[in-house]
């Protein structure tokens, strides 16, 4: 008698054939679904530090987005009065709610710049270099005005860190590093943010919807955002 496996039938002259296929047992089925809720479950528990990355690199330059509210702006001058820095670097474009470019003035990085001073940084350290970019892609903007400034001052940086706050750092590393290229070395450092418990984040509306918001922000900027290289930027120049 031939193996159930490898029979077959046809109906209306050979126009249909059905064969006999391998299917998910009951206990196929639970091995794939306690793989899947293993797995559901290192995402959950590994979506914030890796979203909320911190690695620094040895570098003399700190850059601070100039848009971080007052927590980072504390923990920016005890990175600074700790580390062995000589300069920082404010970045970012026109305030949110202003509309538009008016001036340089007007700007997050003006903001940054003028708060770090205000809790005792000194003014000669810090340089504002403010963005004209407002809407899409403001982070990657402003990582482009900051190279601009460099090449324009003849400031030959090969590496620097970056201040930001908690999960908008990977996406924050992403976009500079896509900037600069990969001949700088880019440090990040993350702010944990004092309103909720970042180890439990889900616990927290404020924390969920900044793990959905820098989730999906930080795959859209690896997988569907693609600037021109940055030697091509310079040869078009």
């Amino acid at each position: 008698m031939e193996p159930v496996s490898h029979r077959s039938q046809k109906k209306l002259w050979g126009t249909l054939h059905r064969t006999e296929r391998w299917g998910l047992s009951w206990r196929g089925r639970c091995i794939v679904v306690f793989v899947v809720f293993v797995l559901g479950l290192l995402l959950f528990w590994g979506v914030y530090p890796f979203l909320a990355s911190t690695k620094r690199t040895n570098s003399d330059v700190l850059i601070v987005e100039g848009w971080v509210h007052e927590y980072a702006i504390r923990a920016v001058t005890e990175e600074f009065k700790t580390g062995s820095y000589q300069r920082i670097f404010t970045t970012g474009g026109p305030v949110a709610g202003t509309g538009a470019y008016t001036s340089d003035y007007n700007t997050s990085a003006s903001v940054g710049a003028d708060r770090l001073k205000k809790f005792g940084i000194s003014p000669e350290v810090v340089q504002m270099v403010p963005s004209r970019v407002m809407g899409r892609d403001r982070t990657y903007s402003s990582a482009i005005a900051l190279k601009d400034w460099f090449s324009k001052h003849d400031l030959d940086v090969r590496a620097f860190n970056i201040i930001t706050e908690d999960v908008h750092a990977r996406r924050t590393r992403l976009l500079f590093q896509k900037a600069f290229g990969e001949s700088v070395e880019i440090g990040i450092i993350a702010v944990p943010n004092p309103d909720y418990d970042a180890s439990h984040w889900w616990r927290y509306s404020e924390g969920v919807r900044d793990i959905i918001g820098e989730g999906i922000a930080y795959i859209y900027a690896r997988m569907f955002f693609f600037p021109p290289k940055p030697d091509r930027i310079e040869a078009a120049k």
